[in-house]
């Protein structure tokens, strides 16, 4: 007799079900898979547009497959399924990370940071003779070569208020200060965001020695001007230095008694704190003798020349990039205003053989018998500060030459104070290349804020330079004189328009200048260079890029420019 299904159904034991078992296992062949729900939607099959969107932002897939933004994706809802647990052997893989960070090859500063501790031996101090003295403003027609074909701030193109295709203009290409040579080996590369992060604390400094002697300050230069009767900047002929580190007789002469590791000048050492404010390139060469480590600069080299608007975002143009006015390129500008500020101190002062300010020993340069001209009001104090960190063994030293332009009399205590004198200069405020500055005949008594404002923002890596040698110094005042064109179309014919006094470290405030960083960035090129061998070296600021690189030359690099310089020199004086 045929069964029905029905009683088929009801033979079947009541405690074994029938069918796959239930699971809430979601492999199958140990591949993860979503189970079907009926509240997805279907849509594509597979999606690989949403990890594209993330990675590409504006523009790309983001946009081919906006329509689908905001439509549910099959199994969207399951998707913590598919987290596979990486084995723990795969511990070389890593997430991609697509945020900008600055690569770090080696980490420098205190607080976690790690310095590299070099020691070596051997070798003798190089000593140079009194008769290699250069005098300030020599050749300055030579010196002239080195804004050349240079221009101003690279990456802005063009003038910022310009028209439409500015982002289109091509980028300022400017030359190296020093010519690189094939032989020349690159051993370091650093980009200015890990200078920006060193810090290092020191002390305020110590004299060691002081040379010359200093003039009082004119204060009637302190006034400001009566309308129409504008003082002129005369020019005044005075015999003043500015000699490299190594052929300073003093500093060999402390190097000898072992008085510091590290040697200097307040020249060399400001631009080595204040490189990441630097546009234009710059070298600094380095020597290493035994334990000892000099600081250089080349004869005629750029730290000598006092730059216009290195920092404005509208920088002086050259010629080939469409400046039409000699006077007001760069190199020229340049040269203008070193002259400016060498005879701007010698007119600001008061000479008196009765009444003047004597240091310790003569002025080390000064050689009467050979020169004809008066000797300037200027002071070198040769200060050391110290180095030093927790973990190391022996003390490192820093010895730096630092100068002083006049001295003036406290009007409470009536107490000296000394000063360091600069001036800042204006070309044509209507020109290419001023930077916005406003008109400094009109605006320098009713607005001398917002002038000086406008001046740290153009002019941010000269004013640093300057506060950090008055602080070097150990400087009470430091005096800022504005001076400008007679007329914008002539160069040879100024006029002082006021002179400023301001607290070097409070000036310092206000540029948000650290001098922490700038000792964590000397600390670090030091260590550099102690951990490799003797020999001469060369840190070049890229012309073109926030960077430094350090080089390898060897020992004879620039000994024969030098002695073709005295040559052309001697050659000159015998004409």
């Amino acid at each position: 007799m045929p069964m029905s299904l029905a009683d088929i159904v009801a033979t079947l034991p009541s405690d074994q079900p029938w069918g796959p078992p239930t699971t809430t296992d979601a492999l199958v062949d140990g591949v993860p898979y979503a189970p079907y729900s009926k509240g997805d939607k279907l849509g594509r099959m597979a999606d690989w547009t949403t990890e594209g969107k993330d990675r590409e932002g504006r523009g790309g897939r983001q946009q081919y497959n906006r329509n689908y933004k905001d439509q549910q994706v099959y199994g969207a809802g399951t998707s913590s399924l598919f987290a596979v647990q990486v084995a723990e052997d795969e511990s070389s893989f890593s997430v991609v990370d697509n945020t900008r960070t600055s690569t770090k090859s080696r980490g420098f500063g205190r607080g976690g940071a790690t310095f590299i501790r070099g020691r070596g031996r051997g070798g003798r101090d190089q000593r140079g003779g009194r008769g290699t003295f250069q005098r300030v403003g020599q050749r300055g027609g030579q010196q002239n070569g080195y804004y050349d074909n240079r221009g101003g701030r690279g990456g802005r193109g063009g003038r910022r208020f310009g028209g439409w295709k500015d982002y289109d203009k091509p980028q300022r290409n400017r030359d190296s200060s020093v010519n690189i040579k094939p032989d020349w080996q690159m051993l370091e590369e650093i980009d200015f965001n890990r200078l920006a992060k060193l810090n290092l604390e020191t002390s305020t400094g110590e004299d060691i020695e002081s040379y010359g002697f200093l003039y009082y300050y004119d204060r009637v230069y302190d006034r400001p001007p009566v309308k129409n009767n504008e003082r002129k900047l005369n020019v005044v002929d005075r015999a003043a230095y500015n000699v490299t580190t190594s052929q300073d007789p003093i500093i060999h002469e402390l190097a000898e008694k072992d008085e510091a590791t590290i040697f200097a000048t307040d020249n060399i050492l400001s631009m080595l704190m204040c490189a990441p404010r630097s546009i234009y390139s710059w070298d600094i060469v380095i020597t290493r003798s035994g334990n000892k480590i000099f600081l250089d600069k080349r004869d005629g080299s750029s730290l000598d020349m006092v730059s216009v608007n290195e920092n404005a975002a509208d920088a002086p143009l050259e010629a080939s990039e469409g400046n039409k006015d000699s006077i007001n390129f760069p190199g020229a500008l340049a040269l203008e205003a070193t002259f400016i500020n060498h005879n701007f101190v010698n007119q600001t002062v008061i000479e008196s053989d009765t009444s003047k300010y004597e240091m310790t020993h003569e002025n080390p340069f000064y050689n009467p018998s050979e020169e004809t001209e008066a000797l300037a009001s200027k002071a070198y104090k040769y200060r050391r500060f110290d180095l030093s960190l927790e973990k190391d063994e022996d003390p490192l030293h820093l010895i730096v030459r630092t100068e002083l332009d006049a001295v003036v009399k406290n009007n409470i205590s009536g107490e000296d104070q000394l000063l360091v004198i600069k001036a800042l200069n204006e070309f044509d405020h209507k020109a290419q290349g001023s930077g916005g500055a406003l008109d400094w005949r009109t605006k320098l008594t009713s607005q001398r804020g917002a002038v000086v404002a406008t001046e740290m923002k153009n002019n941010s890596c000269k004013l640093a330079r300057w506060t950090v040698q008055s602080i070097l110094a150990k400087a009470d005042v430091m005096k800022l004189g504005f001076v400008s064109r007679t007329t914008p179309k002539s160069n040879d014919r100024h006029v002082i328009l006021g002179v400023m006094g301001y607290d070097p470290r409070k000036f310092a405030e206000q540029m948000n200048l650290n001098l922490s960083n700038g000792w964590g960035i000397v600390r670090t090129i030091v260590d550099m260079v102690r951990g490799m061998k003797e020999g001469k070296y060369v840190l070049v600021k890229d012309p073109n890029k926030n960077l430094l690189r350090l080089y390898e030359v060897p020992a004879g690099t620039f000994e024969e420019e030098d002695e073709g310089i005295q040559e052309e020199m001697g050659e000159e004086g015998g004409e």
